[in-house]
């Protein structure tokens, strides 16, 4: 018998990603394969909890000093968090791909001696941005595109991260702004590609499609309809991708009446507690129980309503399908996770692809769109309970959610990837 095949999985350093990835090396391992992780410094026993080995990528910072760096960082943009998509570029945008290529170069040796001491069948890369080092093995690579899919440019797409229509008539000047606020740091991560042998990207472009296989998490109820069909050979649409998580038992509340609303940020708004604190004063006289998603930030709460649940962590997909509204940030993971599920979403998006997310969901009738800061309690409220008690919405939302778990998008990824493991050619290593 062949020995089972090793998939690498390498997400980037945010929990949207490494749980996508989750739930499809939990397929794999079903399916006789050995899903591996490497993690970012921070991620340490994330993969772990789920029972995949771990190997730890070795990097200039501490686990404890990159973590503080990111905080810092999203700290000192909190108020960039409150601009539009256009204004966000040169704030947010363009120090966020500086970052981002400072992480890549960061990496690149560390990378190169993890994969040699791995070598695995098929290397799985849920990022923006390509490595060399993967490429350099001249192992088969899959991209996963677990952001919106306007990441993949279109006529018919909207740009990525501009929270636009495909034909609005501002199109044509965020592209271009976009364009110019990237040039710096794309120029930066070219001359870096160049010298590790891979040829320059395109502008703006940061990561290549692979030549094996591209996975895009876009179900099928939200996806555009391209000019150009992408090569279904090498591109396979997912419904979701949804991870097996632990049954939440919810708790009683003091005042224990209502409908459950779930709210989570993500690792990246949990930081911003004033906008949390004051939402949730906000919920206080509503005739619901709000369980909320604060991170590592517990202690920064001192006065919770009596129908408000405050928590470190919850196992998501459990808590969502026993909620009757999803009020996020617009990552994909969290609304692809309400569409499974058949909940509305309230989307009050941050940045990068938030933005995109909550344009699609008033587009196709699956939630509504917020200012994540620029509202009154009485108009949030409103649309809270009015998403609640949208019949429509959800007989909207029921063929949706039935769909996506009649073809979970975990099996049809891991069914790709298996088949690239067991058929691809070798590629080409790059010479460095």
């Amino acid at each position: 018998m062949s020995p089972a095949p090793v998939i690498a999985f390498f997400p980037e350093a945010s929990f949207g990603a490494a749980l996508n990835c989750v739930g499809i090396a939990q397929e794999l391992r079903r399916k006789g394969a050995v899903p591996v992780f490497i993690c970012h410094a921070g991620f340490t026993g994330v993969f772990a909890e789920y029972g995949f080995k771990e190997y730890h990528l070795p990097t200039a910072a501490t686990e404890v000093q990159a973590a503080e760096y990111w905080q810092s960082f999203l700290r000192n943009h909190l108020d960039d968090f409150n601009l539009s998509p256009l204004e966000k570029l040169p704030r947010y945008v363009a120090p966020t791909w500086e970052a981002i290529v400072d992480t890549a170069i960061d990496a690149e040796a560390g990378l190169t001696t993890l994969l040699a001491r791995i070598r695995p069948n098929v290397i799985v890369l849920d990022n923006v941005i390509m490595f060399p080092a993967i490429a350099s093995t001249g192992v088969p690579w899959v991209r996963v595109i677990s952001c919106a899919e306007t990441e993949l440019p279109d006529a018919n797409v909207p740009p990525y991260l501009s929270g636009l229509a495909a034909d609005d008539p501002e199109r044509a000047a965020f592209e271009a702004a976009a364009l110019q606020t990237c040039a710096a740091p794309h120029a930066r991560y070219n001359h870096f590609r160049t010298a590790r042998g891979l040829p320059p990207l395109p502008q703006g472009q940061f990561l290549e499609p692979s030549p094996n296989l591209n996975l895009l998490l876009a179900p099928s109820a939200i996806r555009h309809d391209r000019t150009a069909q992408l090569p279904k050979d090498r591109f396979v649409f997912l419904e979701g991708c949804v991870r097996d998580e632990a049954h939440f038992d919810v708790p009683s509340l003091p005042r224990n009446e209502g409908p459950l609303i779930y709210l989570s940020f993500g690792s990246l708004g949990a930081i911003d507690t004033g906008l949390i604190s004051r939402m949730i004063a906000a919920f206080s006289d509503l005739p619901a129980r709000f369980f909320v998603n604060v991170g590592d930030h517990l202690e920064a709460y001192a006065a919770v309503p009596d129908n408000v649940y405050l928590g470190s962590w919850f196992p998501q997909p459990s808590i969502v399908a026993q909620a009757a509204l999803f009020i996020h940030h617009g990552g994909n993971n969290s609304y692809c996770e309400a569409l499974y599920h058949g909940i509305p979403s309230l989307v009050m998006p941050y940045c990068w692809d938030g933005h995109d997310n909550a344009r699609r969901a008033v587009q196709t009738g699956t939630g509504e769109h917020m200012h994540r800061a620029d509202w009154r309690d009485e108009d949030l409220c409103r649309t809270v309970m009015n998403l609640v008690q949208d019949r429509g919405l959800r007989e909207r939302l029921e063929p949706i959610s039935r769909t996506m778990k009649a073809d979970p998008g975990t099996a049809r990824a891991a069914d790709a990837i298996l088949n690239i493991a067991a058929h691809a050619l070798p590629v080409e290593p790059a010479k460095a």
